[in-house]
């Protein structure tokens, strides 16, 4: 516990973005410069992911999503992994569902779909933020890991796509980001390659190996930072192996990543 404590003191950013998210949602008095102090209408609960070992919680900003970066999964949404660069996409920080190792999580079935699939994700957060960040210095920015489910309404995620529109709908609705506690990266090292499987019911659906993305978390790190300005508390889903496919009401879901703590829910 002592030493988890130094690593994230050390990490001031982490603490000054837990503080800022605090100030931020607790609805109470905040100070402006232009003028008096004010209160805000009303409260919005502010989203954490436990750090594993520690009494202290990463405060999540926002949630990153990489898009088909795996190439056989690429290739089986109708893609070509050779030519296409890498595309990201965001979902709510509301979108998260904290599950226990070693307990299973009830998942509840959304509304609006009928072929509701899982996607097993390497997840990286961030610790330190910045610009520009080259893909050398981009695994200095990655506090920690864990492994996510980026659940998917497949059924409408296509028909906004046949139709050109944004497919949000289909990716970013109410705990569609199961997880597990992060591992800090100074205890388990950063992970370019293990072992990464999906059960469903016992029966192994989704397995590939972490050195099989197209794009790296050290280029997602860089990609993402050209685009935007990464900030401590922001978190990214790393993309998803080949054989997605459909859940139903009553079925377990285990999700594994060699080197990280497992994380199991039942649709519900």
């Amino acid at each position: 516990m002592k030493s988890i404590t130094r690593t994230i003191t050390r990490r001031g950013a982490l603490q000054a973005a837990a503080a800022m998210t605090t100030g931020a949602v607790a609805g109470c008095a905040t100070a402006t410069s232009a003028g008096p102090r004010t209160k805000t209408l009303f409260t919005v609960a502010g989203t954490t992911i436990p750090i594993a070992g520690s009494e202290i919680a990463f405060p999540v900003r926002r949630i990153y999503c990489i898009g088909r970066n795996y190439a056989a999964h690429s290739r089986e949404m109708g893609s070509d992994p050779s030519r296409e660069p890498p595309f990201f996409f965001q979902k709510p920080t509301d979108a998260i569902q904290n599950v226990a190792p070693g307990q299973v999580a009830d998942h509840p079935y959304p509304t609006l779909t009928k072929n509701y699939h899982y996607e097993v994700e390497l997840v990286a957060a961030i610790g330190k933020g910045g610009r520009e960040i080259a893909i050398e210095r981009a695994l200095d920015h990655v506090l920690a890991y864990t492994v996510g489910l980026d659940m998917t309404r497949r059924d409408l995620q296509r028909a906004m796509g046949d139709e050109k529109k944004p497919w949000e709908i289909g990716k970013s609705f109410d705990r569609s980001a199961p997880l597990g506690p992060l591992s800090l990266a100074s205890a388990t090292g950063h992970f370019t390659q293990g072992a990464i499987w999906l059960k469903v019911n016992g029966q192994i659906k989704q397995s590939a190996n972490l050195d099989q993305m197209i794009w790296s978390v050290a280029e997602q790190v860089s990609r993402l930072s050209a685009a935007f300005e990464l900030m401590p508390g922001d978190i990214i889903y790393s993309g998803t192996p080949e054989n997605v496919g459909p859940v139903v009401r009553g079925d377990l879901i285990e999700c594994h990543i060699d080197g990280l703590p497992e994380i199991s829910v039942r649709i519900a």
